[in-house]
C-alpha cells in the first residue's frame, strides 16, 4: 500500500475528490496518509482531520527563503515515507529540492489543457480569465508529474470541457472543476499506485 501525501494552501475541494474516491474504492494500492498545509488556516485541514488523516502545517512566511522552505518540505515528506506526493490546490513554489528527491512521484492537477494557459502566472481564476480572452471552445484539466519547470513535467491524463456561452471565469473554474479535475486527479493516483504508469523520454505512458 503506498503513501500519498497531499499538499493544500486553501479550501481543499480536491482534497475532498481523492477523500471521497478512496472511500469508494476507487484508489487502489494508495492511502492518504498525510496531509501538509501551507497556511494554518487552510480549510483543507478541516477536511483530513473530519477523516482521520494525520496533517503536518509548514508555513511558508516562517522560512528564508523558497529553498529553505523546500528543503523542509522535503525532509517533511522523507519522514511521512511518502511514495506519492499530490499537489491539490498547492500553491506556494518548491525548488527542484523536492522534484529531484521524488522524481516522477509528484502530481499536480492543473485547470488546462497543457500546453494551454500554463506556466507562471497561470494560477487560479487566472487561467480561465484567459482562456475565455482567447475565445477557446474547449478547455479542461490536465493531471501531469511536477517537474523543476513550472506545469511542464509528462501528462499523465487530460480531460476536455466545453466552454459555454456566457461564461465566467467563476462559471468555467466550477464546471471544470466538477466535470475534469475532481475525476482524473483519483484516476491518476490510482494508476500511479497500481504501478501502471512508465516514463520514457518525458512522455508517460499508462499501461
Amino acid at each position: 500500500m503506498k503513501n500519498i501525501c497531499v499538499l493544500v494552501s486553501g479550501g481543499g475541494t480536491n482534497l475532498q475528490a481523492l477523500i471521497d474516491a478512496e472511500k469508494r474504492g476507487e484508489i487502489k494500492g494508495g492511502k492518504i496518509t498525510c496531509v501538509i498545509a501551507s497556511k494554518a488556516d487552510a480549510y483543507a485541514l478541516e477536511r483530513a482531520k473530519n477523516n482521520g488523516i494525520k496533517t503536518r502545517v509548514l508555513v511558508r512566511k516562517d522560512y528564508a527563503d523558497v529553498a529553505a522552505y523546500s528543503k523542509a518540505m522535503r525532509d517533511a515528506l522523507i519522514e511521512e515515507k511518502a511514495d506519492l506526493i499530490v499537489y491539490a490546490g498547492f500553491m506556494t513554489i518548491l525548488d527542484e529540492q523536492v522534484c529531484d528527491a521524488f522524481p516522477n512521484r509528484m502530481i499536480n492537477v492543473h485547470p488546462a489543457l497543457i500546453p494551454s494557459f500554463c506556466g507562471k502566472g497561470f494560477y487560479g481564476l487566472h487561467v480561465h480569465e484567459a482562456a475565455l480572452a482567447k475565445g477557446v471552445k474547449v478547455s479542461g484539466a490536465t493531471v501531469h508529474f511536477v517537474t523543476a519547470e513550472c506545469d511542464a513535467g509528462p501528462i499523465i491524463l487530460q480531460k476536455a470541457v466545453e466552454v459555454q456561452g456566457g461564461d465566467t471565469p467563476e462559471t468555467l473554474q466550477k464546471r471544470i472543476m466538477e466535470q475534469a479535475e475532481w475525476k482524473i486527479l483519483p484516476q491518476a493516483v490510482s494508476l500511479f499506485c497500481e504501478d501502471r504508469i512508465t516514463v520514457k523520454n518525458g512522455v508517460a505512458e499508462i499501461s
